[in-house]
């Protein structure tokens, strides 16, 4: 039986290696990077079964890394580690597209047992977004050879509506995607920035287009 294959973001280096060393030892096939962009390439060539990613990278806040991933069409489940256990933070990794999330410091042994737990039950089918990239290094998108610059909340936006590419994603969703649990959001500023992400695909050519649904929330297609 082929060994799943894990990767694994995290910059401190004395904690990758535990964590390396110890999914080996599990029988894990495993690569570990400390920075965003490189378990992006590792990602592009290794396509991993499970991820384990700190959200504190020192290039890429590790949450729009995970929505990075999944606008790939990377499905494999993500566990987050962080050392901020509070519920915003928490709540705002999941909409991201997490998984599962352990605070720092944590028990090895629970890592492992939840990255099983994890692999036993995926079965999340792939999204295609059309060759739209998104990259959380530069906040960019690009499609055609052209790149668009985006802010912080665009770029969480569109990486909600590419990771499920062809699907309705409800308005609620995309506003807990696009800002911290709590926040206070009216319609008309969600209306607004699919407006500026409309303007800012057309400029990237065959990228897709944002459709709306009535009532319920856009599609990306």
């Amino acid at each position: 039986m082929t060994e799943p294959r894990i990767l694994i973001a995290e910059d401190d280096a004395e904690l990758r290696g535990a964590i390396l060393r110890g999914l080996r030892e599990e029988g894990f096939a495993v690569m570990a990077a400390a920075t965003a962009g490189h378990l992006l390439e590792l990602a592009d060539a290794h396509p991993p079964d499970g991820l384990v990613v700190d959200i504190g990278l020192p290039d890429a806040d590790g949450r729009d890394l995970c929505q990075a991933l999944r606008t790939r069409g990377v499905t494999a489940p993500i566990v987050f580690l962080t050392a901020r256990d509070a519920l915003p933070d928490r709540l705002s990794g999941f909409a991201a597209g997490g998984d599962d999330y352990l605070t720092k410091p944590f028990a090895f042994a629970e890592l492992v047992a939840r990255l099983r737990a994890l692999l036993r039950r995926h079965t999340i089918p792939p999204s295609d977004a059309r060759g739209l990239v998104v990259d959380p290094i530069a906040h960019a998108a690009q499609c055609g050879g052209e790149t668009v610059g985006l802010t912080p909340t665009e770029f969480r936006l569109l990486s909600a509506l590419a990771a499920r590419s062809g699907d309705v994603v409800r308005r609620r969703e995309l506003i807990q995607a696009g800002w911290p649990h709590g926040a206070i959001v009216h319609d008309n500023t969600l209306d607004a920035y699919i407006t500026r992400l409309r303007r800012k695909l057309r400029a990237l050519p065959g990228a897709p287009g944002l459709k709306t649904v009535h009532g319920v929330g856009y599609s990306l297609r």
